[in-house]
């Protein structure tokens, strides 16, 4: 089979969040079990200087609505064949992929996903330039979601399909973009990619693709009603059948606490002892009190309501008192940033935050802390709760999406039958959250079954093969059909 997959980024190339690990990852899986698998991405400054070799595909001077562009190719360093999309003028800019460096949305961020979709569909059909041809596109998210509409309208189209990483994100602009892009005007209307007088490309991209995806079984069942559809619950439900969902897994070569070099002290589920060095590092590094006894929570997130970090924001000063130390990694929404740090001047020692990313702390945090907490509202599938159960560090979630699908709750009877690996509460509450907490702590302080808990923990798959073999098996569906 041949699969053109088209993402708005990729890692190491490129990356915003879990999307980029996901577009360099699943592609090298798939490419593992015989599906020959190239990746479309725009060709971004960050993309461009980092293309140290590339050979000229294509251009597309005359697609109607958009500027000149450029295919490229090349090979990612995982050796997945990559075409970038050259447009200076749409893609090479200061700032990231979706925002200018004020935090902005870029005000053509319709032409230039239009122009990635329009190029992902022109390589799927009669008009493609190039000698190979997939059979089917694998969209990804809202910035690929106009592809299926226009291989709807298009001779000799793929199949296509679409795989929602997160709803909450849609792409929705002004009804005009219909014109602008050069879609025919029959596709403005329920049955098309109309969405309340707007236009919407993922409405697009689960109207006219064969079929969707999203990144957990559960998350596919929590989209399909009201709260967590987004006002596309109905559109969802009566494509049911055409939906599945499919657990991501993780690059279990970067994260690894046998090999990680981002840890200073290595570890296996054989030989715990590491993990010490890796505690009194990550308390060094974060300003707490090198107490090795103190349970040590920590939490690598965006810094919003989605990830339910009001709630542990509302409780840490309770924390501090059982006693808990606190480590904190992420950005976000400013007046939960500076209670963040409030609450660290508050109770130093105590309570350690570190605002901005770090590649090297958040490893550090899941191979130093004792707990990880992750309470997100909701999750489509989440990664830190992977990596934390591969680094023996317990997650503590909130039991929705993802996080509900790879996370068993332990009680003497997973723990007993050594499926445990980690602790949820259900309901968004202060008191749910603190309640799980406690929970954690009292096993904490029985370390046979600490240790016991992080062993199973650490024994779990989450590499990508099981993952790639059910899109392949999605793929086969698809083009069944």
């Amino acid at each position: 089979m041949k699969i053109l997959f088209a993402t708005s980024e990729v890692a190491p190339l490129i990356k915003t969040g879990g999307l980029a690990d996901v577009s360099g990852a699943l592609p090298a899986a798939l490419r593992a079990i015989g599906v020959d698998v190239r990746v479309l991405v725009p060709g971004y400054s960050q993309i461009m200087m980092q293309l140290a070799q590339y050979k000229f595909e294509a251009t597309f001077n005359d697609l109607p609505g958009y500027p000149a562009a450029r295919l490229l190719s090349g090979i990612m360093p995982n050796k997945v064949p990559l075409f970038v999309l050259d447009c200076p003028s749409l893609y090479q800019r200061e700032g990231g992929p979706y925002q200018d460096t004020a935090g902005q949305d870029w005000v053509d961020n319709a032409q230039r996903f239009g122009l990635l979709s329009r190029v992902a569909a022109v390589l799927g059909s009669n008009a493609s330039p190039l000698g190979w041809r997939p059979d089917l596109v694998h969209c990804n998210d809202w910035q690929t979601g106009l592809t299926p509409a226009y291989l709807h309208f298009a001779p000799g189209a793929s199949r296509s399909i679409i795989t929602i990483h997160n709803l909450a994100f849609q792409g929705i602009f002004p009804a005009t973009a219909v014109q602008a892009l050069h879609l025919p005007n029959s596709c403005f209307s329920i049955n098309g990619v109309e969405f309340h007088g707007n236009m919407s490309f993922l409405k697009a991209a689960l109207f006219y693709a064969d079929h969707i995806t999203t990144v957990s079984p559960n998350y596919a069942k929590e989209i399909q009603q009201e709260g967590l559809g987004f006002g596309l619950q109905g559109l969802l439900t009566t494509r049911s059948g055409d939906l599945t969902g499919i657990l991501n897994g993780i690059d279990t070569d970067e994260w690894n606490p046998a090999s990680d070099k981002h840890l200073v002290g290595h570890y296996t589920s054989k030989n715990m002892a590491g993990k010490a060095a890796n505690k009194e590092s990550l308390q060094s590094r974060f300003g707490l009190n090198l107490e090795p006894e103190i349970p040590l929570l920590g939490v690598v997130s965006r810094i919003t309501e989605q990830k339910g970090l009001d709630l542990l924001l509302e409780i840490a000063p309770l924390l501090t008192e059982l006693p808990v130390q606190l480590a904190m990694l992420g950005t976000g929404d400013i007046q939960m940033q500076k209670t963040a740090r409030d609450l660290s001047h508050l109770f130093p020692g105590k309570i350690g935050v570190h605002i901005g990313f770090s590649e090297e702390l958040s490893h550090l945090i899941e191979g130093g802390a004792d707990m990880f907490v992750m309470p997100s509202r909701f999750e489509p599938c989440g990664l830190n709760q992977f990596y934390s159960q591969r680094y023996g560090t317990p997650p503590i979630v909130h039991a929705t999406g993802g996080l509900a699908d790879s996370v068993v709750d332990c009680t003497e009877t997973t723990l007993r039958d050594g499926t445990a690996s980690g602790f949820m509460f259900h309901g968004m509450t202060a008191d749910n959250l603190i309640s799980a907490i406690r929970r954690a702590l009292k096993l904490y302080h029985d370390r046979n079954k600490w240790i016991a808990l992080c062993k199973i923990c650490m024994s779990k798959d989450f590499s990508w093969e099981s993952s790639a073999k059910a899109y392949r098996e999605v793929y086969i569906k698809v083009l069944g059909k």
